[in-house]
């Protein structure tokens, strides 16, 4: 490893999982039985991806941990919040997820975590009703509490550091007002007032998290952290944030299969894309409002690849629509299909079909893992604000979106961004660019 300016992971890393659902329970199962090589931690770039640095005689291709500090698996303590209060082995279990005998191994460790109380409210997800629930009189003392959660996790288990990530369900969809969402200022008055239309639990959370050193990262589609507001306290805390979606299954296929028909310059006249889904998460997408929040995350991807004012003879008004249906016989095991009516040569058509046959927990938790590790990774290297190296991991990278930004989907692109942002923490040049 070259010499770098980024400090090196000492100590306990502490991951507070807002959720302690099947996505974040089969994360830690995960790396609970890799810890102790009972499992492999397929999926994760961390773990296995290969980035080559230098060139000519010089080129390599390394590990990230062999370019960058990067925590060890054996160094993570987990934490949770959630509105069940059930234990880490209980709700895995119930899950069902994973099978019993690769999670009754690290049953000890699973039935450590303990939820917290959950920072809740049942109008932004009407279809969850668990008892384990702050009782708040504001959205500010909603705020306090939650910090004192993070101290107290920190002090209980001795870590050296924290990361906040986000892995409940969607909330209902809050459209981002700049009277209370444009500064921090107004957010924190907001919050005071108790605003409970303009403040989410979500927005409480990750304000807790920043305050207390921790970064952020928002794994659902939810209006948080992508607000000037937190775009000014994570300026102000040094601390890094990212979000929003965790990119798993149709959206990855999604983010990777666009480029195809825009690089090889064929038309598009129609994406359809549908889902059935019968987790936790199904059910509260099941509600018009929490589908709103996840329809607009989803619908983001293609308008950034496939561009009408780049391209008008192949992208101009091609219908894109999303569908996502609560099938409860399915539970984790999502299935997703595309149909894609692309028109090539003298504008003949032509049907592309894609059936995703997917496990939702199975592509989230690697996410989770890459996440915490390299935001931490960003914090120990001085990267503060929003984080765009973690796009590839994001269903609806953030951006500022007050300036024009236009957000990164392109699959390939945001792996560019990813090796190069790792290049830099690791003392190389960042030297791929992106077109």
């Amino acid at each position: 490893m070259k010499q770098t300016n980024v400090k090196q992971p000492e100590g306990k890393l502490g991951i507070l999982c807002v959720g302690c659902g099947a996505v974040a329970t089969t994360f830690m199962t995960g790396v609970f039985m890799t810890r102790r090589g009972l499992a492999k931690p397929v999926g994760s770039m961390t773990q296995y991806d290969k980035i080559r640095v230098g060139s000519g005689g010089e080129k390599r291709y390394l590990h990230y941990a062999e370019i960058v500090p990067l925590a060890k698996l054996s160094d993570i303590v987990f934490g949770a919040w959630d509105v069940y209060p059930q234990n880490a082995y209980q709700a895995a279990m119930y899950a069902q997820v994973l099978q019993e005998k690769d999670i009754l191994p690290v049953k000890d460790e699973l039935e450590q975590v303990v939820p917290m109380k959950a920072a809740f409210d049942r109008n932004y997800a009407k279809r969850l009703d668990g008892d384990n629930v702050k009782d708040c009189k504001t959205r500010w003392e909603m705020v306090e509490q939650l910090r004192a959660d993070i101290r107290a996790f920190k002090e209980r288990n001795e870590c050296n550091r924290i990361v906040v990530i986000w892995a409940a369900s969607t909330e209902i969809y809050v459209p981002v007002d700049l009277s209370v969402h444009g500064s921090l200022q107004t957010l924190e008055a907001a919050m005071k007032a108790d605003d409970r239309q303009h403040v989410a639990p979500s927005m409480c959370y990750a304000y807790a998290a920043l305050r207390e050193g921790a970064p952020f990262i928002m794994g659902a589609p939810n209006t948080t952290v992508d607000i000037p507001a937190m775009w000014q306290l994570a300026e102000e805390t040094r601390m890094p944030i990212a979000g929003k979606d965790f990119k798993t299954g149709q959206t990855l296929v999604k983010s990777g299969f666009a480029p195809i028909i825009g690089t090889r310059c064929l038309g598009l006249s129609g994406w359809f894309s549908t889902n059935i889904l019968g987790n936790r998460d199904g059910l509260v997408l099941d509600e018009p409002d929490n589908f709103r929040t996840k329809e607009v995350s989803k619908l983001s991807t293609l308008e950034t690849i496939l561009k009408p004012e780049v391209q008008p003879d192949l992208y101009t008004d091609y219908y894109h629509k999303v569908r996502i249906n609560y099938y409860p016989p399915r539970n984790d095991n999502k299935e997703g299909w595309d149909n894609i009516d692309i028109f090539g040569w003298m504008g003949y058509p032509m049907q592309i079909k894609i059936n995703f046959l997917c496990r939702d927990s199975i592509l989230a938790a690697p996410l989770l893992l890459d996440l915490t590790l390299l935001s931490d990774l960003a914090a120990r290297a001085g990267r503060y604000g929003i984080q765009r190296f973690l796009s590839f991991f994001l269903k609806s990278p953030m951006h500022d979106y007050t300036q024009g930004e236009e957000a990164v989907n392109n699959l390939y692109q945001q792996y560019t961004m990813l090796k190069n942002a790792i290049r830099e923490m690791g003392g190389y040049p960042a030297d791929e660019e992106i077109d």
